[in-house]
């Protein structure tokens, strides 16, 4: 009985601390709560490996799988405080004040670290005490002088004030507001993008098969912030430095004033595995790269660009594919508006022909031309590829797997990708059948996936299905299976259906 109140009396302590932190990054206006700075920090340490096997399981789930966890691990922790604060207070005392230490230190690792997030921190270790003392204030060591009713009615005062500090926190919440002063910044811009449509010819509209230009709210988001940074375009800037000629600081009015070119670009994550959705199709709009560096003028020895997001994540990219002529640009709009604030609103990097890993930098704010040998990026210290170009890659769409088909005439279709070199063919084969060459739609160049179909004569029975694409030089991706890890997944795609 004894055992079970202190637990409980210990997690609604914990649950009443969060809740006073998240009140007090509203108040004190806080870029990030604790909690949140807690959650970045267990990002952080997360071995490469296990992000991986992570992102495998959940996707773009991650983010709210890592506020959860954290969430349930404060918990328990106060579970366990609550066991030891009868018997053994100096422990439970000790346990509550290295858990504030560690959430202090969290807060201090950040880009947006102040006091104030610091003094919520504490705040919280003090609620926690607090709570404990009233909750248990009538038992003794041994658990005698118990007295349920008060502990039930000083329990449920605790917990309907927790509900209430807690909700207030997130309605009044800073972080709240901004991001609405945000939307309206960014609603209200006007910038010089084109009104083309999809170009003709390029989706092939086969049931099933999903569309060739990937909607924003549809696209693909991996990344580590917890609360993607909320930045007024009146005051971004990219400050360029390094091995440059003229060190330069940007504006987003500079960038506008530069006069926005658009390309059709297809991004793709490290983490994708064969047949995966982590991929996605859309125009961007902004300034080419290439331009920017040619302006700061690249010193001899450079073969790197080190990029920095506001939240203080890091890319290495090759300078040779920011100067090659690809379409790399500093993108600002997306689909034709203006960045979506969790893909990396006002600026950030686009360049096709690279994983996102070491390219696709959202939220951009610094930029140094340096060396690889000089520096590794947040992913590369954690186990990926230094350089991450794009495998050329197929994936089957229609039939999907596990599904049943009826005989007779049917369609397998789906989407293949060779950037920086395009597709020259897709080939299907039906169990151990030969290869048989697909239709391709059109592309507008070489940098988008390209949907493909097949007919296909759907005989009763269980039948697998197998896809492989060539790029324009002739080379045929391999079929060895191979995890994402270093540097992207390789292997045939392939799914398994029932025909009747």
């Amino acid at each position: 009985m004894r055992d079970r109140m202190t637990a409980a009396a210990g997690v609604l302590a914990a649950a009443a601390a969060m809740a006073a932190t998240e009140g007090l990054a509203a108040v004190l206006d806080l870029r990030e709560s604790p909690l949140v700075s807690v959650g970045q920090s267990v990002i952080a340490l997360t071995p490469g490996p296990i992000a991986e096997a992570i992102i495998n399981v959940v996707g773009t789930k991650d983010k709210p799988l890592a506020v959860t966890s954290v969430v349930i691990a404060v918990l328990l922790i106060g579970a366990l405080v609550g066991t030891l604060w009868l018997g053994r207070r100096l422990v439970a005392g000790g346990l509550v004040a290295l858990f504030v230490v560690l959430a202090a230190a969290s807060v201090l690792s950040r880009p947006y670290a102040s006091p104030a997030g610091v003094f919520a921190a504490v705040a919280g270790g003090v609620v926690v005490v607090g709570v404990l003392q009233l909750l248990l204030r009538d038992q003794d060591a041994a658990g005698v002088n118990l007295s349920r009713r008060r502990f039930l009615r000083t329990a449920a005062v605790i917990g309907l004030a927790t509900v209430v500090v807690g909700g207030a926190g997130q309605v009044l919440a800073a972080r709240h507001r901004r991001r609405q002063a945000i939307e309206k910044v960014r609603a209200a811009l006007t910038l010089p993008v084109r009104a083309e449509g999809v170009p003709a010819g390029v989706d092939l509209g086969v049931k099933g098969l999903g569309p060739w230009l990937t909607p924003n709210r549809d696209f693909y988001r991996i990344d580590t912030a917890l609360s993607p940074p909320l930045i007024d375009p009146a005051s971004w800037t990219l400050r360029i430095h390094g091995m440059v000629d003229r060190e330069l600081t940007l504006t987003y009015q500079d960038l506008v004033d530069r006069g926005l070119s658009d390309a059709w670009i297809t991004l793709c994550c490290v983490s994708n595995p064969v047949g995966g959705d982590l991929v996605g199709n859309t125009v961007w709009g902004g300034v080419p790269i290439k331009d920017i560096l040619d302006e700061v003028g690249v010193q001899a020895g450079a073969d790197a660009l080190l990029s920095t997001s506001d939240d203080g994540w890091t890319c290495g990219t090759p300078l040779r594919a920011l100067t090659d002529g690809r379409d790399a640009l500093l993108a600002l709009t997306m689909n034709g508006e203006p960045l979506p604030i969790a893909h990396g609103f006002p600026v950030r990097q686009v360049v096709p022909g690279l994983y996102g890993y070491v390219s696709a930098t959202k939220w951009v704010t610094e930029w140094e031309v340096t060396r690889f040998a000089d520096f590794q990026a947040y992913w590369t210290q954690r186990g990926w590829g230094e350089r991450g170009p794009i495998k050329t890659q197929s994936r089957i769409d229609v039939p999907r797997e596990g599904s049943t088909v009826a005989a007779g005439t049917s369609v397998i279709a789906g989407v293949a990708w060779a950037q920086r070199v395009g597709v020259q063919k897709v080939e299907v084969a039906v169990d151990d059948g030969p290869w048989r060459e697909a239709t391709l739609a059109g592309v507008p160049n070489i940098d988008t996936w390209v949907q493909w179909r097949l007919g296909w004569d759907a005989e009763p029975g269980r039948h697998t299905i197998q896809v492989r694409a060539t790029d324009q030089d002739g080379t045929t991706q391999t079929s060895e299976r191979a995890d994402v890890l270093p540097d992207g997944a390789t292997g045939y795609d392939s799914v398994s259906v029932e025909v009747d």
